[in-house]
């Protein structure tokens, strides 16, 4: 079986995947990275977030089977994710609402994918790394960026 894929429930080999892309006129790299206890994905354009969401919070699976194929599906972030910046952290109050969107997105991601897997009760923790390019003020450049990385963490986690 190739790195990275599921084998025997457990997220097999620790092989590091990315993928790349332009966002919105900007080269933009997405990098995953499984370990034993957490999966670590880094997110650049241009400070690292820790995302917890403890096993006993159940995720909502069942969104997905009504989501249109032809749309990406963004499976809820639940209220009791646990957000904690491990270095530094972004220059404005927007900035910072941001960035905790998008780790609780992903991290809510690659749960609900593992989930699908069956590993739902082994649910590690996530980090995510973000170095974005300014698009302040720029409301479709953001949901552009948003929704495209979005996508590319997807890629990754169900490549093989």
């Amino acid at each position: 079986m190739p790195s990275g894929a599921y084998s025997h429930g457990v997220m097999a080999a620790f092989t590091p995947r990315q993928t790349s892309r332009t966002l919105h006129g900007k080269p933009t790299q997405v990098f995953l990275q499984t370990f034993a206890d957490r999966i670590m994905v880094l997110v650049t354009q241009m400070g690292k977030i820790q995302v917890a969401l403890p096993p006993t919070i159940p995720l909502n699976l069942s969104a997905r089977d009504t989501a249109p194929p032809d749309k990406l599906f963004l499976p809820e972030p639940s209220p009791a994710i646990q957000i904690t910046s491990l270095l530094g952290s972004a220059p404005s109050e927007h900035l910072q609402t941001l960035h905790t969107l998008y780790a609780s997105q992903i991290a809510t991601i690659v749960w609900t994918e593992e989930a699908q897997h069956g590993l739902d009760g082994q649910r590690r923790s996530v980090v995510v790394g973000l170095s974005l390019g300014k698009q302040e003020g720029d409301a479709n450049g953001e949901r552009e960026v948003f929704e495209g990385v979005m996508s590319m963490v997807y890629d990754l986690l169900r490549s093989s």
